[in-house]
């Protein structure tokens, strides 16, 4: 896959966190179809952030379709296409989170899916990319209002 985890990755600003970095380092991914990587160090000021083990994860795994589907043939009678398969795409977050003292961590579960029809990606790739440049854009200038609301539940 053309995305590549790098050894080391900046956070994005979060209430309470001081120049957050990962060091990240690849792992096996849990599909033939999947990369995945593991938070092996952290740096910066992340008082209470723990590192990836077996029983308390803090991983990314990006994953890709196993069967890519294209774009079908109009009908040659009306012209009008069938309904338009997607390819879904998807970034996984596991992080094991204390939920009260002498408890074994669970684990939180972030998930972001990305359906892309069949034929975009060729057609009008611009405007694909266009819907990720905003996407990412927007998490990492308000990152730290998204962890906000996701500890407070203030939207």
């Amino acid at each position: 896959m053309a995305i590549n985890i790098t050894a080391g990755v900046t956070g994005g600003t979060q209430t309470g966190f001081t120049t957050p970095g990962y060091t990240m380092t690849a792992d096996k991914g849990p599909d033939i179809n999947a990369n995945q990587s593991i938070v092996s160090a952290v740096s910066g000021t992340q008082t209470g952030v723990r590192v990836h083990t077996v029983s308390d994860p803090f991983s990314i795994s990006v994953w890709k379709p196993k069967n890519i589907r294209v774009l079908p043939s109009p009908n040659p009678v009306t012209g009008k296409y069938p309904p338009l398969p997607s390819n879904r795409y998807m970034v996984i977050v596991r992080k094991g989170a204390n939920f009260a003292a002498n408890n074994a961590p669970a684990i939180a579960t972030i998930r972001m899916y990305f359906d892309i029809p069949a034929g975009t990606d060729a057609y009008d790739a611009a405007n694909i990319r266009a819907a990720v440049s905003m996407l990412v854009g927007t998490l990492s200038a308000d990152s730290a209002g998204l962890g906000d609301t996701l500890v407070s539940g203030v939207l």
